[in-house]
């Protein structure tokens, strides 16, 4: 989910000869933080309190890697973490501070093929597969774990079908038609279209918790759940989903993705890509999301997504509600601090301050508008007379 670009533009700090290194280092992002209104232990709920002053020689060592990591040991709090980062990212601190030990990981994610077929499984045992309870705990009944549609809705489970809906709709699904669901989760698309529209679906997944949880979910409706990387699909469907799943594909398979769906797509068919993205081509993903949270995600640019897509798709419709994403994970946040102490013996403290660092810090970067969510509808040869939005269902 969240994915704090790295600039190639590094600040011109302070200079302080006779001044101690860690006074320094206090110094310099003090003055940095105030300029987005925050006081160092202040007495605002956006303010940070530090308990440990090397956090400060942390963060100017290893950026957002250090701050997170000095969270996790509780070397500071904030009161409300998210209106931290809304703050942080609105006045582009994170563009100020970039350390040199950031170049490998900038090198790693520029040269490698971090998303390969072997390492595309990673984030499936990292990730998704912590455990159906946990997931279930936090998530809404159909266990959707992409960004929801707030639209006159009050409630998470609301959101969430209308976000559902929405797709469905998107894609003009009828009965009878074929719909194949690439990164299907726990298969809550899948569901809610079979229920309410009549369609057999197909899903791929990395994730065997997954899986497991959707084909007990769903038994007897026509869906089926496979454990299989997407490049691998090779037989057409009427329609293509791929929700909260191309975060994980990688720059340099984006093309290769592209063409898996422009094959698997029947030439008078619908394509909805449903992902995360930057505002900037030219950018590395989030160390510390990389290390603890999503391995190997990579969020597109729009320019990355047109390019991978041209020549194969006519983009027929393009709509960016990521504000609703700050919505969607905040509500995460409450139902996974909820229920915390069913998992506190089993998971400890640090995965809590981790957890909640992720949702919460991913929650103010949406607020602050530095990452978007979009919703693409794609066809092979484009709509004659054209595509038209619509607009929720009244049921």
């Amino acid at each position: 989910m969240k994915n704090n670009q790295v600039s190639k533009t590094v600040a011109s700090l302070p200079s302080h000869a006779s001044t101690p290194p860690i006074r320094r280092a206090r110094d310099t992002l003090t003055a940095f933080l105030s300029e987005a209104g925050i006081t160092v232990n202040g007495p605002n709920p956006w303010d940070i309190q530090v308990h440990d002053d090397s956090v400060f020689d942390r963060v100017l060592a290893k950026g957002n890697l250090g701050l997170g990591e000095a969270y996790m040991d509780g070397a500071w709090d904030a009161e409300q973490l998210d209106a931290f980062f809304h703050r942080v990212l609105r006045a582009r601190l994170d563009q100020r501070v970039v350390p040199g030990r950031l170049l490998i990981h900038a090198l790693t994610v520029r040269l490698l093929n971090r998303q390969s077929m072997r390492r595309a499984w990673q984030v499936g045992k990292t990730h998704y597969d912590l455990g159906n309870d946990f997931y279930t705990a936090m998530l809404d009944p159909r266990m959707t774990y992409t960004c929801a549609y707030w639209d006159g809705a009050n409630d998470l489970t609301t959101a969430q079908e209308q976000k559902l809906d929405l797709i469905c709709r998107k894609l003009d699904l009828r009965p009878g038609m074929r719909l194949l669901d690439i990164g299907c989760g726990w298969g809550s698309l899948m569901g809610f279209a079979a229920e309410h529209y009549g369609v057999q679906c197909v899903g791929v997944t990395v994730s065997k918790e997954q899986a497991q949880w959707a084909q007990h979910a769903y038994a007897g409706l026509p869906l089926e759940f496979r454990l299989q990387d997407y490049r691998t699909i090779n037989e057409r469907f009427d329609r293509i989903a791929s929700v909260g799943m191309f975060e994980h594909v990688g720059r340099k398979n984006l093309r290769t993705f592209m063409e898996v769906a422009h094959r698997c797509l029947h030439v008078d068919g619908l394509f909805l890509l449903h992902t995360i993205g930057k505002n900037q081509t030219d950018t590395t993903p989030d160390p510390w999301i990389d290390k603890y949270i999503f391995p190997n995600g990579d969020l597109p640019s729009i320019t990355q997504i047109g390019s991978a897509s041209e020549g194969l798709f006519v983009t027929e419709d393009l709509h960016n509600f990521g504000a609703d994403y700050d919505k969607t994970l905040m509500a995460w946040y409450r139902n996974f601090d909820h229920a915390w102490p069913r998992f506190q013996a089993k998971l400890g403290q640090r995965f809590y301050r981790m957890w909640s660092y992720y949702l919460l810090s991913c929650a103010g970067a949406f607020r602050a508008r530095d990452i978007q969510l979009w919703q693409w509808v794609l066809t092979r040869d484009g709509l004659e007379g054209g595509y038209r939005r619509p607009t929720l269902s009244v049921t």
